[in-house]
């Protein structure tokens, strides 16, 4: 068996735990759930894992991408057909009595900006691939236990990015009166691209910043992002607001999590503002990024009574043209080096030949 990526970083010490709280998912973020049966919600990063919980999270990052906040949270690789990874997850318990824990891998997609986990155990061509072991465990009362997920691409596999999740999954106890099982989850996002080489790069455009108001009229600013790149995006980021009436400033301000942007879509990500922020004109300022990967973009934008007032922002490149400049410019300087070096010696051959 071949083994992609033998560099790992093991993430003990991240302490990037997703928490489930037993019965109902507690917070929003990390994951998002879809629609699944009742007391599934969306887990979220924590620090520590809460009283009558249970936490998920990554141990193993691949020694390539250790800077990469996106892969200390999730399982993002490249694979040629007929590679295969291993990562260590590791499940967690704050809860005062054993808990009994399945472990499974189940397809998943990206629509309209959101990373949708399939209902149940809804298989597709990445889950397929993927298997955990243990696939069940009782996790001891404050403790935990390690598991492998392992990705085995065929080699007759198609190049293309696919999408899938594992899954930490706790039932209730049969609810005699009712009937109803209480079916609990949290997940890790699976990004697997397949082809031969190295991986697709990843890019975006940041197309338009909007000024608007929400519905209870606090400022908004709505950015659309287009992806550009062979990679799906998860995108965060801020905004800041400069040059306001008598110099005024304001933010940062960070955008709302959880837009996920798939190969060639558009969609929008939103940053919410303090109501108190004045309709301006401002410039602003917005940072985006998934990963390594970020962008800044700026516009003069003025917040409209109510309803939306379109900007049109300018992208930037500011940390690529440095290094470019400066490489172009150490070019010309070697060139012009070696052309005076040619003179010169030119020149000496020249005198020793009249001596």
């Amino acid at each position: 068996m071949s083994t992609h990526s033998p560099a790992y970083r093991a993430g003990a010490g991240l302490r990037r735990v997703v928490r489930l709280t037993l019965g109902v998912l507690a917070g929003a973020a990390l994951f998002v759930a879809p629609a699944v049966p009742a007391g599934v919600s969306t887990a979220r990063a924590a620090d520590s894992t809460p009283d009558g919980s249970i936490g998920l999270r990554l141990l193993d990052v691949p020694g390539s991408a250790v800077g990469d906040p996106r892969a200390q949270l999730y399982v993002v690789d490249h694979l040629a057909p007929g590679a295969t990874i291993q990562r260590r997850i590791e499940v967690a318990s704050s809860s005062d009595t054993t808990t009994h824990v399945e472990l499974y891998a189940a397809g998943a997609t990206i629509v309209n900006g959101t990373f949708l986990g399939a209902e149940g155990r809804a298989p597709n061509e990445l889950s397929s691939w993927t298997s955990v072991d243990p696939g069940a465990s009782d996790v001891p009362a404050d403790g935990d236990v390690t598991a492998t997920v392992t990705i085995a691409v065929p080699p007759d596999a198609a190049p293309g990015e696919r999408y899938g999740v594992v899954w930490a999954e706790v039932r209730s106890a049969r609810d005699t009166s009712s009937g109803v099982t209480q079916v609990s989850r949290v997940g890790i996002r699976l990004y697997l691209s397949v082809g031969p080489g190295g991986p697709p790069a990843a890019e975006f455009t940041l197309d338009s910043l909007t000024a608007l108001r929400s519905a209870s009229g606090r400022p908004v600013v709505r950015a659309s992002v287009h992806n550009t790149g062979g990679r799906a995006l998860d995108m965060s980021g801020t905004l800041q607001l400069s040059d306001g009436q008598g110099g005024l400033s304001a933010g940062p301000f960070s955008a709302d999590l959880g837009t996920t942007v798939a190969i060639g879509a558009t969609e929008n990500v939103t940053i919410l503002l303090d109501p108190l922020v004045p309709a301006g004109p401002w410039v602003a300022e917005i940072t985006l990024h998934s990963g390594l990967l970020e962008h800044t973009a700026h516009a003069t934008i003025t917040f409209p009574d109510s309803g939306a007032a379109s900007a049109t922002a300018t992208p930037t490149t500011q940390a690529r043209w440095p290094a470019l400049a400066i490489a172009g410019l150490a070019i010309l300087l070697l060139g012009a080096a070696a052309a005076i070096l040619v003179l010169l010696r030119r020149g000496e051959s020249a005198r020793a030949a009249r001596r």
